[in-house]
């Protein structure tokens, strides 16, 4: 298991949500491999989206595999600017590279936003530090480990 992989399972762990974390066989770098490799709604993949807001605030956004986020919405809730984060943002604020972020688990804590629609499943399947790991959680599980508050991204 590779070192961001380790620190998902790791931070999984202390929260009682043990031997979570999977490896897939192909990559799972977007919504659509995720969903295609765990046959599963790309409505239950949680995709984490870092944005940055002016001088530098990251914006952690939690959205649907299916739902494209509102940058506009995303600006107007935390009253600043906001755009897509850069690879080298990404990684300084989360330790963890694009297609690999988890939703909790970052250098530092971020200000997160979840996808309401997410809550329309059982199950739902988030990032585990790789493009190629990801973990299974319940809707409740993520309101609890990331602190978010919820919204409608689209």
């Amino acid at each position: 298991m590779k070192k961001e992989t380790e620190k998902v399972q790791s931070f999984l762990n202390e929260l009682g949500l043990k031997d979570r974390v999977i490896e897939l066989p192909q990559s799972a770098h977007t919504a659509q491999e995720a969903a295609a490799s765990l046959s599963c709604q790309i409505s239950q993949i949680a995709k984490s989206i870092l944005f940055k807001a002016d001088q530098d605030q990251p914006i952690l956004v939690i959205a649907s595999g299916s739902n494209r986020i509102d940058e506009k919405k995303i600006g107007d809730l935390v009253g600043r600017l906001v755009t897509k984060a850069d690879a080298d943002f990404v990684l300084a604020k989360t330790g963890f590279t694009i297609g690999g972020v988890p939703p909790a688990g970052h250098l530092e804590k971020l200000q997160t936003f979840i996808d309401e629609d997410l809550s329309k499943h059982l199950e739902i399947w988030a990032a585990a530090g790789t493009s190629r790991t990801v973990f299974r959680l319940t809707y409740p599980e993520l309101l609890e480990i990331t602190q978010g508050r919820v919204i409608m991204v689209k």
